[in-house]
Formats: structure tokens, C-alpha cells, sequence
């Protein structure tokens, strides 16, 4: 390997601009900045590793940046390594990069003090745009679903391929999501959206509610279309990640294809219609009822929410369309072949954790549009929605240190509040309170009484409606024809005033529902392999990441303190930096060995077959997938075509790829080519002791182009790029 034994340092003004060789008329030029200066110094490396300057001029023949603007010139532009981390994480938050540059600005007390200007940050994070997209899409869904699991073993993925190796649908969920849905997923709202990705893909979530009444997400899927093989390919992936566990309720939107799978595929669960969406269409489908009478609308709300018996309901029903005149209305009767799955006469005996409707994920949908934007491709996609996962959690966590830390102020002291207050999240407590304060208002007497149980009949003062409730002497077992607890969870005002009056002060264990309680998620739930889930890795490394700061932040307090501990403290930690570096190198290759074979099996394993000609997934290799399937385009273009003449010339790209010629003919004299440093800021008055300076600087930098091929000396001369001064980077 050859070794550089001699560079030139020159002006950033050195030279002549070169002639322009573009025919095209261009209709604009950038300023000239070479003048022809010939000042520049030249060292040579002597045998003992030292630098002798052999030349020097110190003579420009221009006038030079003054102190205020010596930070624009290029030598003096340099985008630090923790600034670009800082960018890249700016990057992934979806913060504009005006507002990065304003931060880093702030931090450093100024622009002048960035080390870079504005266009330098631009250029920075479009480079790197430019290098994700020369993955391609595909290859960048690959390596970000391979890094999470390498990071967390139980995260899951699943891609399904068409037989051209293109992605047709993605499913993930990643270890804390496949736990939320062991101590949550007995009820489910599954919904899709659009406009979240650049492929206009829906975007279909999995969605529950946790112990505080706060949404979350089980899991998540890009699919390719809405069919029924689409879904049904989502469902069994679905259920492979949660061990085969099917919710008790599923609620969705009144799709037929969606309904189709939900009966094939979770053959345990009761399917449930969104109610909101059925009256939405209801005051589409009967607008004109809706506006010639005022009493529609509580009509068919009290139809929907209000009847326990199902004969009673059927007699409302149809005096409902005789009514109104609708007794042969084509939506409403189809509604009613579909009424078990909506009206909640029949749905009662059904858990859904208090939720009627999708209205969770509309609400969740919304909050993922702020994140996601439909110019996203497919990995910034995944980085946003890690975001959104982030932000939920982040406010359950906010939930859980209040309810630790503090306890709800009841409204009386009975001990049947006491003993709930203990129990219950404060969300689920504030609803159970709300159910044992109405028992004032209420008037019950007995109906019926045998050797085992005893009927009362309970009446709310401000209803006109009797609900039925048996109470069983033996068991202290209590059943409301409201049937509350059932589909809630919770007990009733009927039922609480059934057991006060039986003198019953203490909650009865088998009313203590554990999801609703403030111990919900204890207790452990294996992930697909079958292994427990100990933990999220991304929490284990936030924490590692804050104990190391701390601790850093402390050495750095105190090695500021004077010039010795500070030095011994720079030495030390770039010693640490190098040996962390080389830790990493060792451990990333004997993970990626060890990890080899559990990643085939996830990837490759859940490429599940579909009835609509995909791949099956022991034919399937890394290699196969060529890219994302894309939609063709359906009706008319957005635009009218041009002709040629038509077109608006692009002078960008002229200039671009005059650019690019000029930058293949210097490729030639790199070879004889010297590095080349702005010493435009020197001052007159003391050139040559800055040129000492220098020297000693670069005595550093040449053992570090130590590596470097090269004839006998190495001598280098300014690439002119775009007309603007570029030196060539040391280690060229």
C-alpha cells in the first residue's frame, strides 16, 4: 500500500474556471470565485514522520473573508458527527429542517458558531434520503424488520409475495404489542384507512383498550387490497403471532369481504358491527326522514341501544317502519338481516370491554395521519409509526405513575367504595362509582322468592323501565336483565342495589373483572415461539441509554473543572470509543450468525401461501423479493400529455450533467492531484506563523492518509464542481 510523502495546500482561489462546453444556451451562471491566486504551501514527509514545508507563498492577490464571515468558507464547513445524529433523529421525528437548524443553532449560541451553513444541512439530509432510496423499498422493509428483531427476538413479521417476488401484504407486531394483547385482546376494533404511504395502501391497525380505557395497538398491516384473501392471509398471520388466541369480540366496519374472513378465520369470536357507522349511513340512506320528523332519530337510537328482550324489540322495530312509512325499505331491511351483529338486544350477552362502535380506531386513524403523510415510502413509514406506538405508551405510562402515586377522592366512605378504590384503575373506578351513586335514586321490590334465589324488580326514577334481577342466596351471585357486567364488566346500579340490600359491602371476587383492575398486566405471556416475553428490548436500551448518560454527564461536570482532568478525560473516552467500536464489530458478527436461523424461520416461514397465486414460503429466499407491488394506475391521468415541444426545459439537469462531465475528466489528474486546504482566512500580518500552525495539524491527517495508494509523492490539484471550490477529502 503507498504511502503519501508530499501535499500541496493551495487557495480556494487558485486557477481559472474552465471553459463551459455545453452548446445549450444556459440561462444562468454561477459567480466566478477563482482568480488565479497563487498562494499555497507544500510539505514533505521526512524520515523521522515529521513535515517539512519545502514551499510557501504567501502572497494572494485577493482580498480576504473577514472575521465575521469566516465561517461561511468552505475549509471552515464541517457537519460534526453528533450533529448529524442529532439530524438523522430530527429526520425520523418528522421535524422540519429549519426547525432542526434553529435548535442546533441555539445550542451553540448562533449560526455563526454551527460549524456549517443552511444549505450544508440540506444537502446532508437529502444525501442521505438519496442512500435510502437506493435500497429500494423493498431491500429497506428487509433490513429494518431484520434490525428490530435482532434488537427484540420476540418482535414479528410476516410478507406475503405474489409470484413475481413482489410484496403484496405486511403484517408486524413487536413484543410489547403481542403482550398488550395477552392481558387486553379479549375485544378488538379492526378498521383501514388510506393515505398513510406513497403506495396508498390501507393501513389496517389492530386496536384494544387497555385497564386505563386507553386505546392500543396489537399489531399492524400494509395490505396490498381489501379481498377476502387479503384479509383472510392477515387473520391467520395475525393469530400465528398471538399463539393462536382469538379475541372474544371483534368489531368492525359493515364490509362484506371483512365479514367473510372474521367467519372462516376467528371461528371463536363474535363478530360485532360498528353502530356509529350504521346510523352515519342511516342519515344518508333516510335523510328525508331524518328531516320531516323530529322523533326518527330517538326512535331508531332506542331501537339500537335501549331494549333487553328480543320479542320487545322485534314489536318496536315494526312500529318503528309502520310508523314512518318504511316497512319496504331496501336498506333497512337488508340492516335488519344483519341485526344480531348490531342492535344490542343481541349483543348483551357479549363481552366488548363497553365499546358499541370503531370509534377507537377512527380516533386512532386520525392521530396516525398526523404522524404518517401519503408521501412517505414504506421505511419512513415504519420509523413514523414506531412513533405513534412511542406516544401511546408513553401515556400509559403517564397513566399508571398517577394511579401508583395518587388515589380518587370518593364520594362517600362506605366500604364498598373503599374496597373498589383499591381494585380499580381511577378510570374504571370513576364508572363504578358513578353506577353505586345512583342507588339512591332507585327503588327496588321483591317479585318472586324460592329456596335458591329471589327476584327484584329495580327502577331508576328517571326511567320508565323495570329491569329484572335474580339474586342467588348461596353463591351471592347477581344477574341484571340489563346485563351490564357482561358486556362491560362492571356491576350495575341494579345489581349494587340488590346486594346492599342483602347487606353484601364488600365486592364479590367473581364481579372483580382482572383486565379493569390495577394489577391487569401482571403475570406473563409467551410470544410465538413459545417463550416468555421478559421484556421490551427498546425500553432495556432506553434505560441502559439514560443510566450511561447520567453517569457521562457527571465525568464530563467534573473533568471541566481544569485543563489536567479534562485532557485525562478526552484520552480516556476516545480509548473507550475505540474499544466500544470494536466490541460492537465483534458482537454485530457473532449476532448475525447466531441470528441467522431464527430470522429464515420468521421471515421465511410466515410468507404464508394465499389462494390468489403467491409463493409458497419454502420456495421463498431474500433474494426472491424484487420490490413493492404497486397498483396500475385506474381512469384518466392527473394531467394532460405534452409534447416535446411542449416540455419546460430543465436547466438543473443541463447544468447537472455538464457537471458531471467536467467531474469525470478531473478523475484523470487525481492520481497527481494534491489536497487542497482553504487558507483564504489566513491574515496578512501573520501568515507564517499560522502556516506553522497548520503544519502541526496536518502532521495528524497525513499519518492518516498513511493507507492510501500513490506513486512516489502524491500531489494534488481543486476538482471544480458546479463552479464551486470542492478540495477533495483527505483520505482520497
Amino acid at each position: 500500500m503507498g504511502q503519501v510523502i508530499r501535499r500541496t495546500f493551495c487557495c480556494s482561489k487558485e486557477g481559472e474556471r474552465g471553459v463551459d462546453k455545453r452548446q445549450e444556451q444556459v440561462h444562468f451562471h454561477r459567480p466566478i470565485s477563482r482568480v488565479g491566486c497563487l498562494a499555497q504551501m507544500t510539505c514533505q514527509l521526512q524520515k523521522d514522520g515529521m513535515l517539512e514545508v519545502v514551499s510557501f507563498h504567501e502572497q494572494h492577490n485577493h482580498e480576504f473573508a473577514h472575521s465575521p464571515m469566516k465561517h461561511m468558507l468552505r475549509s471552515k464547513r464541517k457537519i460534526a458527527p453528533a450533529q448529524k445524529a442529532i439530524a438523522n433523529d430530527a429526520e425520523k421525528s418528522g421535524i422540519s429542517i429549519k426547525q432542526t437548524i434553529d435548535l442546533l443553532s441555539m445550542q451553540v449560541g448562533g449560526h455563526e458558531n454551527l460549524g456549517f451553513l443552511d444549505y450544508d444541512y440540506k444537502n446532508h439530509v437529502h444525501r442521505e434520503r438519496r442512500k435510502a432510496l437506493k435500497k429500494g423499498d423493498a431491500r429497506a422493509v428487509m433490513e429494518y424488520f431484520h434490525n428490530m428483531q435482532l434488537e427484540d427476538p420476540s418482535y414479528f413479521y410476516s410478507i406475503q409475495v405474489d409470484d413475481d417476488g413482489l410484496i403484496l401484504n405486511i403484517f408486524w407486531a413487536d413484543a410489547r404489542s403481542i403482550v398488550d394483547y395477552g392481558h387486553f385482546g379479549d375485544v378488538m376494533c379492526f378498521d383501514t384507512t388510506y393515505r398513510t404511504n406513497q403506495y396508498d395502501r390501507p393501513f389496517a391497525p389492530f386496536i384494544g383498550v387497555n385497564h386505563h380505557k386507553q386505546t392500543t395497538i396489537f399489531g399492524a398491516a400494509l395490505l396490498y387490497d381489501e379481498t377476502i384473501e387479503s384479509f383472510k392471509w392477515l387473520f391467520k398471520t395475525f393469530l400465528s403471532a398471538m399463539s393462536g388466541k382469538q379475541p372474544k369480540t371483534i368489531l368492525t366496519d359493515q364490509s362484506a369481504a371483512m365479514a367473510k374472513a372474521i367467519a372462516e378465520i376467528f371461528v371463536e369470536s363474535n363478530h360485532r358491527l360498528c353502530v356509529w357507522h350504521i346510523y352515519q349511513n342511516a342519515a344518508k340512506k333516510l335523510s328525508h326522514v331524518f328531516h320531516s320528523s323530529k322523533h326518527f332519530a330517538t326512535d331508531l337510537s332506542t331501537c339500537m341501544y335501549d331494549y333487553e328482550d328480543e320479542d320487545e324489540w322485534l314489536v318496536a322495530w315494526n312500529n318503528m317502519l309502520e310508523k314512518y312509512n318504511l316497512i319496504n325499505n331496501k336498506w333497512l331491511c337488508g340492516i335488519f338481516d344483519l341485526k344480531e351483529k348490531w342492535a344490542m338486544v343481541y349483543g348483551r350477552h357479549m363481552f366488548t370491554a363497553d365499546m358499541k362502535s370503531t370509534q377507537r380506531s377512527e380516533s386512532m386513524n386520525n392521530v396516525l395521519k398526523k404522524y404518517l403523510k401519503s408521501k412517505y415510502n414504506l421505511l419512513p413509514f415504519l420509523e413514523h409509526y414506531s412513533r405513534v406506538l412511542a406516544d401511546r405508551r408513553r401515556q400509559e405510562l403517564q397513566a399508571e405513575f398517577k394511579m401508583r402515586q395518587t388515589t380518587p377522592v370518593l364520594q362517600l366512605d362506605v366500604e364498598m367504595l373503599r374496597h373498589a378504590v383499591k381494585l380499580y384503575t381511577p378510570k374504571m373506578f370513576k364508572m363504578f362509582q358513578d353506577e353505586y351513586m345512583k342507588m339512591g335514586d332507585c327503588t327496588i321490590f321483591k317479585v318472586s322468592k324460592s329456596d335458591t334465589i329471589i327476584e327484584y324488580k329495580v327502577k331508576y326514577w328517571q326511567k320508565t323501565q323495570e329491569h329484572l334481577v335474580k339474586y342467588e342466596v348461596s353463591t351471592t351471585n347477581v344477574q341484571c336483565s340489563c346485563m351490564k357486567f357482561t358486556f362491560v364488566g362492571i356491576l350495575c346500579v341494579h345489581a349494587l342495589k340488590v346486594l346492599d340490600k342483602k347487606n353484601i359491602k364488600i365486592l364479590p371476587t367473581h364481579y372483580i373483572l382482572k383486565r379493569w383492575t390495577q394489577d391487569a398486566k401482571i403475570g406473563s405471556i409467551k410470544n410465538y415461539h413459545g417463550v416468555d416475553i421478559k421484556g421490551n428490548a427498546q425500553e432495556s436500551l432506553g434505560k441502559r441509554y439514560s443510566h450511561l448518560c447520567h453517569n457521562f454527564r457527571e465525568v464530563s461536570i467534573l473533568a471541566a473543572e481544569s485543563e489536567i482532568m479534562y485532557d485525562y478525560a478526552k484520552r480516556c473516552s476516545d480509548t473507550l470509543l475505540k474499544d466500544l467500536q470494536e466490541m460492537r464489530k465483534k458482537c454485530y458478527s457473532l449476532s448475525m450468525e447466531d441470528q441467522t436461523e431464527v430470522h429464515d424461520e420468521v421471515v421465511l416461514g410466515d410468507v404464508l401461501q394465499g389462494d390468489n397465486g403467491c409463493q409458497s414460503h419454502e420456495s421463498i429466499t431474500f433474494q426472491d423479493i424484487r420490490g413493492i407491488k404497486t397498483k396500475p394506475t385506474v381512469g384518466r391521468p392527473k394531467s394532460r400529455l405534452k409534447s416535446v415541444l411542449e416540455r419546460p426545459r430543465n436547466p438543473k439537469s443541463q447544468r447537472k450533467k455538464a457537471c458531471e462531465s467536467r467531474q469525470v475528466q478531473s478523475l484523470g489528474c487525481l492520481n497527481k492531484a494534491n489536497s487542497s486546504v482553504d487558507i483564504n482566512s489566513l491574515e496578512e500580518h501573520s501568515n507564517v506563523e499560522q502556516v506553522l500552525q497548520l503544519v502541526d495539524n496536518f502532521t495528524q491527517e497525513s499519518v492518516v492518509c498513511s493507507h492510501l495508494v500513490g506513486e512516489e509523492y502524491v500531489v494534488g490539484q481543486i476538482v471544480e464542481t458546479n463552479q464551486v471550490s470542492v478540495a477533495p477529502d483527505d483520505n482520497l
